[in-house]
């Protein structure tokens, strides 16, 4: 799959959905359907909510509801993927969450909290191929951990200097290049997401 797409390309996140890139988890989920992924996840209190976010107040809410141990999903069909968004959450890098459900398919994630601390997984049946801090770009593990190292240079990533700008929307567009799937303003502002909570593995 051709790159097509860099960290230029979704310069509008941060400030379109300030609230979302405070603190997000966004995972795309190859092959299974938004009712199918919650399933697998033991989702409880589902609904149905109109763009991300109507998901920010309910996740926080959840957050402190559940002493930090729940985690509040919203899963929108994107074509043969699953998009699932989570404002202040981690189940989406959760290893005991990715591995299984990895399992004959794609699964990419990546992830930023409030202090900055943010990761990016790529798994193919149940293998580990890519794991990064989009921050330090040069510093990988995986099975695979250098076979992109042409495309993320591409996409926006410094992999030899300390240019840290714009490297979460460098992940977007690693993301895209990895599933074809590309976020756009308007898909994350009016899809139909179809939420739970879930509880954390180990909590």
């Amino acid at each position: 799959m051709p790159v097509t797409l860099t960290a230029t390309d979704y310069a509008w996140f941060p400030e379109r959905f300030s609230a979302l890139a405070e603190a997000y988890c966004l995972t795309l989920v190859e092959r299974v359907s938004p009712v199918e992924l919650l399933d697998r996840l033991d989702a409880r209190e589902r609904r149905v909510l109109t763009g991300v976010d109507a998901l920010v107040e309910p996740a926080y809410g959840a957050w402190e509801d559940g002493g930090g141990d729940d985690a509040f999903v919203g899963v929108a069909a994107v074509g043969d993927w699953s998009l699932v968004v989570e404002p202040n959450g981690l189940l989406g890098v959760t290893e005991a969450v990715l591995t299984p459900l990895s399992r004959g398919r794609t699964v990419v994630s990546h992830f930023r909290n409030v202090n900055a601390l943010n990761l990016f997984f790529w798994y193919v049946d149940g293998d580990l191929r890519l794991q990064f801090e989009p921050l330090f770009p040069d510093s990988r593990v995986g099975s695979d951990p250098d076979g992109l190292v042409e495309v993320m240079r591409r996409v926006g990533f410094d992999l030899d200097g300390d240019d840290y700008d714009r490297c979460d929307e460098a992940a977007f567009a690693l993301a895209a290049h990895l599933t074809g799937v590309r976020f756009t303003a308007d898909l994350l502002a009016s899809a139909e997401y179809l939420c739970g909570t879930v509880r954390l593995p180990g909590r």
